[in-house]
């Protein structure tokens, strides 16, 4: 491994021994070998860090293992880790959605000279790994920040940020601290290219989707605070009368 990848992955665990297997293998058959695993573990108490240390790719991985605050305490513990030029976030659970998933991020690298935000499509996993469908929300063939007011158009998973433009988590957010993240990367991002490929299988049982109520608040203060009260108020009623319209 480099002593600065291309690419920091970064999987939080908690409790995770019946999913972080299939994150662990997906990383390892990457036929791109040039970067680093940081997994952030909340001091789980099952199978979890057996199963990691068990796991092939064992030279590419980094351990960190105590109590934290949260997932977006976690995911700042490696962020402030990574060594890497560009950062992804891959959950326990999470995978790559083919063999050479890194390799077609890294072949836009090159060809895009460096740009801000690398990105693609997501699909939807169960808990043993199967086909769901696709994500409900696409990826667009040219992302800017305002695109993120309609939502958040690529999943967190798939939106691949280089580590110069990163900022913290805000705590603050408990369950769309991830929405707020990829915001900020926006914002400060001078290019935005799509692979134009599928990057990421996600498993769609995950914490904003457990608290989905709770996340939708958080997300529309959010978006009250980027983008103004009234347009996000009103872009809120048009979605709901689609949705009315759309159950007739």
């Amino acid at each position: 491994m480099n002593e600065s990848p291309l690419f920091s992955i970064v999987t939080i665990t908690y409790n995770a021994g019946a999913t972080v297997g299939r994150t662990l293998e997906s990383i390892a058959r990457q036929d791109f070998r040039d970067y680093e695993h940081i997994v952030v573990d909340g001091a789980s108490c099952d199978a979890t860090l057996q199963i990691v240390d068990a796991a092939a790719g064992s030279d590419h991985r980094r351990v960190i293992s105590e109590p934290d605050e949260g997932l977006y305490d976690a995911m700042n513990k490696g962020l402030k880790a990574a060594k890497g030029d560009y950062l992804i976030f891959l959950n326990a659970g999470d995978k790559f959605h083919s063999h050479d998933t890194l390799s077609a991020i890294a072949r836009t690298i090159r060809e895009y000279g460096r740009p801000g935000v690398v990105y693609g499509q997501t699909v939807l996993v169960d808990d043993e790994g199967r086909f769901i469908g696709p994500r409900h929300l696409s990826a667009p063939a040219c992302l800017r920040f305002e695109d993120f007011a309609k939502g958040m158009l690529v999943c967190h998973q798939a939106f691949v940020a280089r580590r110069d433009i990163t900022p913290e988590y805000n705590t603050h957010w408990r369950f769309s601290a991830d929405y707020e993240w990829c915001l900020r990367c926006l914002a400060a991002s001078e290019s935005n290219v799509d692979t134009g490929e599928v990057l990421i299988d996600y498993l769609s049982e995950g914490l904003t989707t457990a608290n989905r109520r709770k996340s939708l608040i958080e997300r529309y203060k959010i978006m009250c605070k980027y983008y103004g009260t009234i347009p996000t108020t009103l872009r809120h009623l048009g979605f709901a009368l689609r949705f009315l319209k759309n159950k007739k």
